[in-house]
């Protein structure tokens, strides 16, 4: 009995203050709504809470303006603002951070920076706000000014300071930045701490330095899935080989994966077009309930697409509940890469119709779609419509695009006009999307010396780049000048220009076959060799001649033939026929595909029949 009553005695404040019994039921639910997807609701409560008369204090204003924030409500997030004033407690600790984190969030940074400046004292919380807001809204050059500011202030560097700058450095690829808060961090003891040693690691894998990623990954006390993303994302800069690599590392670890580690792996498996693991990795994402994020549905579009499974692509992308930009140009860009060019500008009208809006790369898949596909008036018109409809200026990718399409169509003259027409300096693309075009139409003087002077830009533009030098000798072959070839081909060999060579690859029993032009490497290189023989018989039979228009001069026919029967695609074909079962699909994969250098997909339906899955 007496313990209760000096219990009453000490407290005795509460009870003559009701309202602050009202204040703390109502704290803990607008702090709990705001923290959470429900966030949309909270301001209404707040509202309704001010009516039945409850005064917020310091511990519910953050709640109210981090929903605010959340919502871009910039205009409701001034009143409570001005609420804050009327209450005096703008100048609280919490109550600040919250209203910098608020403006930044609205990408008001301005106001922001003057809630920081002139409401109270510095302190380390309202800081490390502003400078997180900053990083995470993309103002990385801002984060690291506000970084420097705050250091020299001498105000407390700590754990939350540190990750928010270096993922600034790593985004702008300052590496010399990185390296400054590396040895800062060092000499403050941070190293340790779990966020900052992810952002390290982070930080010098987008600045491309792997090996040192990987140094400070292993010194790491423990790795969590956060570490091995930044590790694996780091390694996709390399390979995609590489990248699947240390996935299988991860496993072999024991470590747990997350949603955006499957989004990672799904991309390499689409760079490699490793399907078989694609299939698996889809299957572990629906049983872990990772299909529903964007990023994997999106990774899992473009998977089955450059793998040739065009219809599942399309599956996977109908059960995408809200789809955004990145999900329909996935598609669009995956039917053009499938061949089905008509199909991808369909799929573009449904994507306007949805009221989704594309963007730059949107137009690069649809121009591509309409580029092999033949579609030259549908393609002028949604590159006339880039800029006056829908704000998006066009850029060297989708010139490119263009000068290709008419050079398909033999308008070689109206691709020289539009390449002039301009507002920058052609890149490489533009030009080689040029000289390509004149390769599709070399029957006359104009495209023969309109790809001299376009090959003579590029020798220039790009000393070491072997695509212009093997399309003008090529042109040169087909025209059987062989002494230019030949003083091409030495132009090479002097400045030392080499061209990338050409394989092909097929899956078998969740093993890659790679195959290059005469490989002998094999272990069952009798058995395909045999197999090609075959076929090319079959294939005489019915009337196929060899063009060997492209091939040198000095090699005798029976040569030429035997070059082109033991191309690197027909090896790997002849490989599927001797060790897929009957019936099965072939799918074969090159790794140049001229001027786009994109994964060329040969599909061989039932075996018996060669098909052109990507144009």
């Amino acid at each position: 009995m007496l313990a209760f009553s000096l219990k009453v005695s000490h407290h005795s404040h509460l009870f003559r203050s009701p309202q602050l019994y009202l204040q703390v039921p109502f704290n803990a639910t607008i702090t709990a709504h705001a923290y959470s997807p429900e966030a949309t609701g909270v301001v209404d409560r707040f509202r309704r809470f001010l009516a039945n008369g409850v005064q917020p204090n310091q511990y519910t204003l953050p709640g109210v303006l981090a929903a605010c924030g959340a919502e871009r409500k910039r205009e409701v997030g001034l009143q409570v603002h001005a609420l804050t004033v009327r209450a005096g407690l703008d100048s609280k600790s919490f109550v600040r951070s919250a209203l910098v984190t608020m403006y930044s969030k609205c990408s008001d940074l301005a106001t922001a920076k003057h809630v920081l400046d002139f409401t109270g004292p510095d302190d380390s919380v309202s800081w490390n706000a502003l400078i997180v807001s900053c990083s995470r809204g993309g103002f990385y050059a801002d984060a690291l000014y506000l970084f420097v500011k705050m250091h020299h202030k001498a105000l407390p560097l700590d754990e939350f300071t540190y990750p928010s700058a270096l993922n600034s450095a790593a985004y702008l690829c300052r590496e010399d930045t990185g390296r400054a808060l590396h040895s800062l961090l060092l000499r403050s003891g941070f190293e340790g701490y779990a966020y900052v040693g992810n952002a390290l690691v982070d930080m010098y894998a987008k600045c491309g330095k792997l090996h040192a990623a990987r140094q400070l990954f292993d010194k790491m006390p423990h790795r969590d899935v956060v570490a091995w993303t930044s590790l694996l994302t780091s390694a996709r800069h390399v390979s995609d080989e590489a990248a699947l690599d240390l996935f299988l590392e991860m496993l072999a670890s024991g470590m747990d994966l997350d949603a955006f580690l499957m989004a990672g792996v799904l991309s390499s498996c689409a760079g490699v077009t490793v399907l078989e693991l694609g299939r698996q990795l889809h299957s572990t994402s629906v049983k872990r309930g990772f299909d529903s994020f964007l990023s994997v549905g999106n990774a899992l579009v473009s998977m089955y697409a450059k793998a040739g499974c065009i219809d599942d692509a399309r599956l996977v992308f109908d059960l995408i509940p809200s789809r955004d930009a990145i999900s329909w140009t996935a598609l669009i860009v995956g039917f053009a890469q499938n061949g089905r060019g008509p199909e991808s500008v369909r799929i573009y009208n449904d994507m306007i119709q949805a009221g989704s809006k594309p963007d730059y790369v949107t137009f690069i898949g649809l121009l591509f779609a309409c580029s092999h596909a033949g579609l030259v008036e549908v393609g002028r018109a949604h590159f006339e419509s880039m800029e006056p409809v829908h704000r998006i200026a066009p850029g060297p990718e989708h010139y490119a695009c263009m000068i290709d399409l008419l050079g398909r169509s033999g308008e070689l003259e109206e691709a020289v006009r539009l390449l002039n027409r301009m507002q920058f300096e052609p890149d490489a693309t533009v030009w080689k999307a040029l000289l390509s075009a004149c390769r599709v139409h070399l029957n006359g003087g104009f495209a023969l010396a309109l790809a001299e002077r376009t090959a003579e830009i590029l020798f220039n533009l790009a000393p070491n780049d072997a695509v212009p030098y093997v399309l003008l000798s090529n042109m040169y072959s087909k025209l059987r000048r062989w002494n230019d070839v030949a003083r091409i081909r030495a132009l090479m060999k002097a400045r030392g220009v080499s061209k990338e060579p050409g394989c092909s690859w097929i899956e078998a029993g969740g093993v890659v076959h790679v195959f290059h032009v005469d490989d002998h490497g094999h272990p069952r290189t009798a058995e395909i060799y045999a197999k090609v023989e075959e076929m090319m018989g079959k294939i005489r039979e019915t009337g196929y001649l060899v063009e060997a228009g492209n091939m040198l001069h000095d090699v005798g026919e029976d040569g030429k033939e035997i070059g082109l029967a033991y191309h690197s695609e027909k090896l790997a074909v002849a490989f599927g026929l001797v060790s897929l079962p009957r019936g099965a699909v072939i799918r074969v994969f090159k790794n140049l595909r001229g001027v786009w250098r994109l994964p060329h997909c040969i599909e061989v339906g039932g075996q018996d029949l060669w098909k052109k899955n990507c144009a």
